[in-house]
């Protein structure tokens, strides 16, 4: 009974260390499979690819163009602004010299002084506000000229290729790992600038 139960477990033993070596080897094989499925996937068209959205930005002239219009918008802002608060800050001051002095006629023309120094703080405020408000403004439609100028590009430049999916890769973010030559930012930028130079000579 001893000698049997032995031989019952000594085959028990060996069929599961045989089914282990059958699962693993076939698992390594799919693995292969998989991995070799994969990189076809990637190079035949049709597959996903991604740009670097920072550098993209960076090195494409149009934005280049877009960004220095923002720069000199935001300038010329500034100065109507400063120009205005110096303007408000003189008259301030001369308001507090004449207080000081006890300069003013009578307690109703500092009182419409007051007033009126008061409404023209409430005035700077609300300029300051409303060119806020334009350049964020500006900024948003500058970003969707953008962002449009790159989407009709990319949609006639996957017809080509083609590919699936380009996915935007801003400060690693989004592509934590990728295999090589799926980074298509430089071949973008190049032909972008191609692109916008003809453009600016027409």
């Amino acid at each position: 009974m001893k000698k049997e139960l032995i031989i019952v477990h000594g085959l028990t033993i060996i069929a599961v260390i045989v089914l282990f070596i059958l699962v693993l080897g076939k698992k390594q094989h799919v693995v292969e499979d998989q991995s070799d499925s994969n990189v076809e996937l990637t190079m035949q068209p049709g597959g996903i690819v991604y740009i670097n959205t920072d550098s993209l930005i960076m090195n494409y002239e149009y934005a280049q163009y877009l960004s220095e219009q923002l720069l000199l918008k935001e300038e010329s802002s500034r100065a109507d602004f400063n120009e205005k608060a110096r303007i408000f800050q003189n008259d301030m001051r001369e308001f507090q010299r004449k207080v000081q002095n006890n300069s003013f006629l009578s307690l109703e023309s500092a009182q419409n002084q007051e007033r009126r120094l008061m409404q023209k703080e409430r005035e700077l405020q609300e300029l300051s506000d409303r060119l806020s408000n334009e350049l964020l403004e500006e900024q948003m439609r500058m970003n969707m000229r953008l962002r449009d100028t790159i989407s009709l590009f990319l949609k006639d430049y996957c017809q080509e290729k083609p590919y699936t999916i380009v996915l935007s890769n801003t400060m690693g973010d989004n592509i934590l790992y990728s295999i090589e030559g799926l980074d298509i930012t430089e071949d973008i930028v190049n032909l972008l600038n191609i692109r916008y130079s003809a453009s600016q000579k027409k």
